[in-house]
């Protein structure tokens, strides 16, 4: 057993060695930034720390199993920002991934990132100080004993601090894992170089029937790259999960879910018409909607979650008040969004293919046009010329939405 697993171990490092993933080209850092979630710093604010942290202190992050440094290069650049004293810790086991990583951190000329070669397995002996915020993402699911993993990472993280994960999703990923075990049998445990040229003719001839084929959510074995192509067919160890599975991966580390992103598509009325069914619906706890919706769609290719641990305090997720600012994602301009919302009823979204149409509410333009980052709710409240009750009736129903869509979030004044 244990002779199987060092052997797999050794597979996982040797691939990323030899396949840095994702492939990046660190020039390209001087035309743009990669960014998504988890770990925008403002989301992180919004879900782990109540719309309060400041991000200095200084601001302890660890990205664990950072691979070629999207969301070390995000988490850093951030901070540089920002003008924050945050620090970002990258830890890795493939020195050609961190090699990839340094380079990107110098094009940028960021100064607030340490690396560390090694496996996460070991942060309990590394002697690190606890971290306020962990990114882990596509890392847990590579593992022989994912729970061995998770409880490592709880092992350096602060209390009242939480961490950003994501793993595969079974149901959107059909057809990926039935294809890794034909490919097992067809090239076994050859060398990359090897396994490759006949994997990717093998791929090319899949007749129509086959799942992968009739899959249109999974593409990276189309991108061309040979590191893309191997890490989603060829990989030595991989696995994926289910919603009532990930809230159980987080029980074995007594850590507890804070919310999947974009929570809109773990809410299973959005998908549903039917009145008596929607009346049962509604009688669900969050755990069984999300597993709910999971199942209705299908499409859910990857969990991405926050988590806290279980015996923190309550009430970590921001919540509306009048010294709270309203903060749209980055990419998505105040007017920009305005102006897609103005003179319409009704906001239509897709989530990979699936097309869900939300009613607008109303004045929701208007609401956005006033979202800069800066003013306060009570400052847009005046603005408007609301009383408090009017405001709150107004304001409620168009943050659900954008929250939901994971477009708006709330920092609290000061921070």
């Amino acid at each position: 057993m244990a002779k199987g697993r060092n052997r797999r171990d050794k597979a996982v490092r040797d691939q990323y060695e030899q396949l840095p993933y994702p492939p990046r080209n660190p020039e390209d850092e001087k035309t743009r930034l990669i960014t998504g979630s988890p770990s925008q710093l403002d989301e992180v604010n919004h879900y782990l720390f109540r719309g309060e942290q400041d991000f200095s202190g200084p601001f302890r992050a660890l990205v664990a199993g950072g691979g070629t440094g999207d969301a070390a290069i995000m988490l850093a650049q951030q901070l540089a920002d920002r003008g924050d004293e945050g620090t970002v810790t990258y830890l890795d086991l493939s020195s050609a991934s961190r090699q990839v990583v340094e380079a990107r951190t110098r094009v940028r000329g960021l100064k607030n990132i340490e690396f560390h070669t090694g496996s996460l397995l070991n942060l309990p002996d590394m002697g690190f100080e606890p971290f306020d915020y962990i990114d882990c993402c596509g890392v847990l699911h590579h593992f022989e004993d994912p729970e061995e993993g998770l409880a490592a990472l709880k092992s350096v993280l602060a209390d009242g601090g939480g961490m950003g994960l994501m793993v595969y999703a079974s149901l959107g990923r059909t057809g990926v894992y039935h294809i890794q075990e034909a490919l097992k049998l067809l090239v076994g445990d050859e060398n990359p170089e090897k396994q490759l040229p006949l994997a990717k003719a093998f791929v090319e001839g899949l007749p129509s029937t086959n799942w992968l084929v009739r899959n249109p959510f999974v593409g990276d074995h189309k991108m061309g790259e040979d590191a893309a192509f191997y890490d989603l067919l060829l990989h030595p160890r991989d696995r994926s999960y289910l919603v009532p599975d990930v809230i159980d991966l987080l029980k074995t580390s007594d850590m507890e879910l804070v919310t999947f992103l974009e929570p809109v598509k773990y809410d299973p009325e959005n998908f549903v018409k039917d009145r008596d069914v929607l009346k049962r619906i509604r009688q669900m706890n969050d755990a069984d909607k999300a597993a709910l919706a999971e199942n209705l769609t299908g499409n859910i290719k990857t969990h991405i979650f926050y988590a806290r641990k279980s015996g923190d305090l309550p009430g970590n997720i921001a919540e509306t008040g009048p010294d709270m600012i309203p903060v749209l994602a980055e990419r998505t301009p105040a007017e920009a969004l305005a102006q897609t919302f103005r003179g319409k009823k009704i906001f239509q979204v897709s989530f990979d293919g699936e097309k869900v149409n939300f009613n607008l509410p109303d004045r929701i333009s208007e609401l956005v046009s006033l979202f800069d980052g800066n003013r306060t709710l009570s400052d847009i409240q005046t603005e408007m010329s609301l009383g408090g009750d009017g405001f709150r009736r107004l304001f409620a129903p168009s943050f659900k939405l954008l929250n939901s869509l994971n477009l708006l979030w709330l920092r609290k004044k000061g921070t």
